[in-house]
């Protein structure tokens, strides 16, 4: 099959870099259910622009470009090992492209490959079936969403819904419980691949299967059509909204099938989504490799735009502007919600770089400075660096560690998404510390807000994702959700929403 690696390479660039018309359709819903001058209305305008930006640009919607999952369905007679070597091929040249961020780790040495390719990276299945052509699927799955997959053994207790049963009610509180336990560490509004019964390891595989299907599709099975249905309305009435910021839209898509289990066993699967779904799938000539039919999409229809002019997200002259290095006062004095446009020196680091700094001196000064948990995608070009895609990771991550961290090195502020716990808030009280949200997976938003690179650290140790990279911040909007007065966007949004749990409970 001559034409495989080509075919392939551009159905990875494809999904990572275009939306599909489902996803786009269910995002242009969320758009309209939220008011756009709440916080989140704000964050949908910069993921619509997001959403476009990545489409005409042709980079990254998200900088995580995750787990990439491949099902291969093939005629009989087809060599599949020879197609899984020029898949690799392609997955490692999308990489050197700055299509897929470098995301395959050592699980022993730490080291990344640098090309996603290593002992179970990518993931394959393979499957044989009776047509002439082959079908290939492929979704990329980031880690911030792949986090907050969840599984429930019933019966169980659910925090805020009480007992659940082994009974389609019973999975009913599981995923609603699924939806809410995610918050905005998800990047909601998310979609749910959701798996009754098999056994614990076959109930995550066949969940996340269910990710393959559209969005607006009907289940065949009618008493799981009705629960997706009731799931849907259900959790979009928790008030988990964009981001875990409180609103109308925090639920995309719910995907549901049953397979048989043991007797003593009840599994509930679920592998949770972000709003970034990306997926799609080609039909090739058996013979050839070529393509011959998209799946999902049709390119012959032109992508319809989710932002209009004027719909874009909008400066309202109000928000507080930040320079690095900053000072206690002028960080003690912002409060949960203000709106901030950082301009400066910015410095990332996230899971390899806070071990570091917990154990060595850091690379580059950060005192007064804004730590950023991001792990970008970054193309070098002859001696400059060039900022591909960098939007926030998951901060909970680093709970053990933040209050330490800002402690030790005079931080003023750390920015990411999803929120911290107590641990970090309490060292926010006492440093003179605040918490900033960037919103989840707008890559190709803040990589627009970052035009210089002014030196990057650790990059031989840890990689690309997870060095320190200095960056020059201009009008990098943020929203502080954790101040250094003891208050929490975070902890209110779970409290309200864990109280609409509890009606639901109560029923």
């Amino acid at each position: 099959m001559q034409f495989l690696k080509e075919s392939m390479l551009e159905l990875i660039i494809e999904t990572s870099t275009n939306l599909p018309p489902d996803v786009r359709k269910a995002m242009a819903w969320a758009l309209r259910a939220e008011n756009p001058r709440s916080q989140s209305g704000q964050a949908l305008a910069i993921i619509g622009q997001n959403i476009d930006m990545a489409q005409e640009d042709s980079g990254a919607i998200c900088q995580d470009t995750g787990m990439l999952t491949f099902e291969i369905k093939t005629p009989v007679g087809t060599n599949q090992i020879a197609t899984r070597k020029q898949i690799l091929e392609a997955v490692a040249e999308a990489t050197r492209r700055g299509k897929l961020r470098p995301n395959s780790v050592d699980s022993v040495t730490g080291r990344n490959s640098g090309d996603n390719l290593g002992p179970g990276t990518p993931i394959f299945h393979f499957e044989q079936w009776e047509k002439p052509e082959v079908e290939v699927r492929v979704i990329l799955k980031g880690g911030g969403c792949e986090n907050k997959n969840i599984q429930y053994s019933l019966p169980c207790q659910l925090e805020h819904l009480g007992r659940a049963d082994r009974d389609l009610a019973g999975v009913k509180k599981c995923l609603l419980h699924a939806v809410w336990q995610a918050q905005g560490q998800g990047c909601a509004p998310g979609a749910i691949g959701v798996c009754i019964g098999s056994d614990r390891a076959g109930g995550y595989h066949f969940a996340k299967q269910q990710l393959f299907r559209t969005l607006d599709d009907t289940n065949p099975d009618a008493a799981l059509a009705n629960l997706e249905q009731e799931v849907m309305e259900e959790a979009n009435k928790l008030g988990v909204g964009a981001m875990g910021f409180g609103g109308a839209a925090s639920l995309i898509g719910c995907k549901i099938t049953a397979a048989n289990r043991l007797p003593a066993s009840f599994f509930v699967s679920v592998a949770y989504d972000c709003w970034a779904f990306r997926r799609l799938g080609v039909l090739l000539d058996a013979q050839t490799g070529a393509i011959t039919r998209w799946l999902y999409r049709d390119p012959a229809w032109p992508v319809e735009k989710l932002m209009s002019v004027g719909t874009e997200f909008q400066l309202t002259g109000h928000e507080v502007r930040l320079e690095p290095p900053l000072s206690e006062e002028k960080v003690r004095a912002l409060r949960v919600g203000d709106v901030v446009l950082i301009n400066g020196p910015m410095v990332t680091g996230r899971d390899a770089a806070h071990a570091y700094l917990m154990h060595h001196e850091s690379p580059c000064d950060l005192r007064g400075g804004i730590l950023y948990h991001c792990g970008p995608v970054m193309l070098k070009e002859g001696d400059r660096w060039r900022t591909l895609a960098a939007g926030p990771t998951t901060s909970i991550r680093e709970e053990p560690y933040e209050a330490e961290i800002i402690r030790r090195f005079g931080l003023r502020a750390v920015m990411g998404k999803g929120g911290m716990g107590a641990k970090t808030l309490a060292g926010l009280k006492e440093s003179g510390a605040v918490y900033l949200h960037a919103v989840g997976g707008a890559a190709q938003f803040y990589a627009r807000c970052l035009p210089r690179v002014l030196g990057v650290h650790l990059l031989e140790e840890l990689g690309i994702p997870e060095a320190m990279w200095v960056f020059e911040a201009r009008d990098f909007p943020a929203i502080v959700t954790m101040d250094a007065h003891g208050k929490s966007l975070h902890e209110k949004v779970a409290a309200e929403t864990g109280a609409e749990l509890e009606k639901v409970g109560a029923k």
